[in-house]
């Protein structure tokens, strides 16, 4: 039996999951749901007459789904998702999985009373390697510090889509639970507390949000890490990509070397590229000479971002035919929303928060 699914939202990440549908001889869409003519436009692209809907509480009601895709804007998220539960669905959710952390909590709460599956859209977790840089970060020791950012020099249709997500959350947020997540897989300790600075460098978007921000966080076990990311036209390529982990026994940085060129930081394509990961280590002999020279690895499956959405689209397939227990991802992404919610916090009343 196909799972029939609702595609609701049909911008990048929906047209890049209904694209997985599409090409899966195991799912069958039954609609695309848009406000605008986002739904037209996939459409033309597959080459198909899916059923169209501006509203998806009559596109839940009409096509009576087994599964909801859901990439909207963040502030529709919790809506939708409960009300997909209630209605009998499986939910695929883009990342964040809400706007709030109580919104978060609800939907969790309606997919275990439903006892329906709920996969939220960490790309990076099907990454292999991604996979591989925490599974080296892990080796590092302990305490560990990590520097991560993602600057996008937005502009054409990505300043649209920029604009549009400041409406209800910033860049720390949108982008950061991503690494927080990772921050959180490599060291496994509780974190404690959050620190964060941003500053508004545009009007277009609304007075009490920012598109550049900065967090830091802090470990249980001493660990450190800080995430960067900043949306707009006026933001600096040269600080586009970084992505270390630093422990006491070495390195491991993600090298992006095509991935990071010039006019690439706002591409969605380039921002799930790693091509390769050095791995320094910190062994010296008497002479404080390194004894061990950097490793270079570079893994042979490097995955699009189509074929990313189409892994991902693999797993929620498998955990609803497989009955996967997903407790632990679950609360993975509200952790990790809950962090960096809390970043919001400081960046807004300057205080430290502490988790």
């Amino acid at each position: 039996m196909k799972i029939k699914i609702l595609v609701v939202g049909c911008g990048n990440m929906g047209a890049s999951h209904a694209t997985a549908y599409h090409l899966s001889p195991e799912f069958e869409i039954i609609g695309l749901v848009s406000r605008g003519e986002s739904k037209v436009k996939l459409n033309e692209s597959l080459g198909t007459d899916y059923a169209l809907f501006d509203d998806f509480d009559i596109a839940l009601t009409t096509t009576n789904p087994d599964a909801v895709c859901i990439s909207t804007y963040p502030d529709t998220h919790e809506e939708y998702a409960v009300k997909s539960f209630e209605a009998g669905a499986h939910v695929f959710i883009e990342k964040p999985l809400a706007d709030t952390v109580i919104g978060a909590q609800r939907v969790i709460d309606a997919a275990v009373k439903a006892n329906k599956k709920l996969v939220v859209g960490y790309i990076l977790r099907h990454h292999p390697s991604w996979m591989k840089f925490i599974e080296v970060g892990k080796t590092l020791g302990t305490p560990l510090v990590f520097r991560m950012n993602l600057n996008q020099q937005s502009h054409g249709y990505m300043w649209d889509v920029h604009r549009n997500l400041m409406k209800s959350l910033s860049p720390i947020v949108d982008c950061g639970v991503h690494y927080i997540d990772v921050m959180c897989q490599m060291t496994e300790a509780k974190p404690v507390q959050v620190t964060a600075i941003g500053a508004r460098l545009t009007n277009d978007i609304p007075t009490d949000n920012y598109n550049y921000g900065q967090l830091q966080i802090r470990f249980a076990d001493g660990s450190v890490g800080w995430y960067e990311a900043g949306w707009g036209p006026m933001i600096s390529e040269t600080a586009f990509f970084v992505k270390d982990v630093i422990g006491p026994k070495g390195s491991a940085s993600i090298v992006a070397k095509e991935a990071s060129g010039t006019g690439k930081s706002d591409s969605v394509e380039a921002h799930t590229q790693t091509e390769s990961i050095r791995v320094h280590y910190a062994d010296i002999d008497a002479k404080n000479a390194f004894t061990r020279p950097d490793e270079w690895l570079d893994l042979q499956d490097e995955p699009n971002h189509q074929e990313l959405c189409n892994r991902e689209q693999a797993f929620f397939l498998k955990a609803i035919h497989e009955n996967i227990d997903l407790s632990k991802s679950m609360q993975d992404a509200l952790n990790s929303l809950k962090i960096a919610l809390a970043c919001d916090e400081s960046v807004k009343t300057g205080q430290v928060v502490f988790l």
